[in-house]
């Protein structure tokens, strides 16, 4: 079976069901975006060195696979029988894990800039992929109708992607760099040239 199929080169793609869409419509860039997270998600697992943060992310991978199909499909399709949502299960697990992985850290008390090593940046990085990724699915279940976990699913998995980007910087032993605001202006240093 060849990879491409010439399908799409008028820019539309087809909807798990059949139907034929702009590759700019809004459910197709729901799941674009999901796809988008899962492989940014697949990135930091290939940067991390800690077994257990890898073995969460796995399990998120797979559900994203299942967020993204249920995108892809109408309502109305046959197809959605064959289809496994996440629930409020799946958002209850994360929650727990959340709460394991946030007991290793110390309290917030101020906003962090997003960076570290590199699995923490890109565990940030991928975090922000969740929060758009929300935001898109928030804005197509305005049009047509989507599980309403899939929204909290994304926005449990952002805070959990938070965490986890945290305990692979402290596990690596960098510190997180907090913002720093003075007032309503931010000194800036002038950039050093190479020596």
């Amino acid at each position: 079976m060849k990879i491409y199929t010439r399908t799409g080169d008028q820019g539309e793609t087809g909807l798990y069901g059949g139907e034929r869409v702009s590759k700019n419509d809004l459910r197709v860039r729901a799941y674009g975006t999901i796809d988008e997270a899962n492989s940014s998600i697949g990135l930091a697992r290939s940067l991390l060195r800690e077994p257990d943060l890898d073995e969460a992310l796995a399990e998120i991978q797979n559900a994203l696979f299942d967020v993204g199909a249920d995108l892809a499909t109408p309502a109305g399709a046959r197809q959605r029988e064959q289809l496994d949502p996440v629930s409020a299960e799946d958002v209850a697990w994360l929650e727990e894990v959340i709460d394991h992985f946030s007991a290793e850290l110390e309290a917030l008390s101020s906003f962090i800039l997003p960076g570290g090593d590199a699995a923490g940046a890109a565990l940030h990085l991928s975090r922000t992929v969740v929060r758009r990724a929300e935001r898109e699915v928030i804005d197509l279940a305005e049009r047509v109708e989507v599980g309403t976990d899939v929204r909290s699913y994304l926005n449990r998995l952002s805070d959990l992607l938070f965490t986890l980007a945290r305990v692979a910087n402290m596990r690596a032993g960098i510190s997180e760099t907090r913002l720093k605001v003075k007032g309503r202006t931010r000194k800036r240093r002038s950039p050093r040239r190479g020596q």
